[in-house]
């Protein structure tokens, strides 16, 4: 683990920094190359890709938290929750 000062940056942080990052590149990149129009899903709101993406990002945080709370860790299968979240984030709304 290297000590930073206010925060421990180890291997899992950097690569949730890292998968964040990448994924704002990509959907930039995406929304360059592909433009979308907005779509009305089950929310009943219209959305793009990157109002999925910071919604499915929201939730997952949430469920993360949720089941730290109520299962403790490893934080595993609140990860793989927290992808079957998205997944239909991105499919129904």
């Amino acid at each position: 683990m290297i000590e930073g000062g206010w925060m421990a940056w180890t291997f899992p942080v950097a690569l949730f920094f890292w998968v964040i990052a990448s994924l704002l590149v990509l959907f930039t990149i995406l929304a360059i190359r592909f433009p979308e129009t907005p779509r009305l899903g089950i929310l009943r709101i219209e959305t793009t890709r990157g109002d999925r993406l910071f919604i499915s990002l929201l939730g997952s945080a949430f469920i993360c938290l949720g089941w730290l709370f109520f299962a403790g860790p490893p934080i595993w299968w609140g990860l793989a929750l927290a992808l079957v979240y998205a997944a239909a984030v991105f499919r129904w709304v």
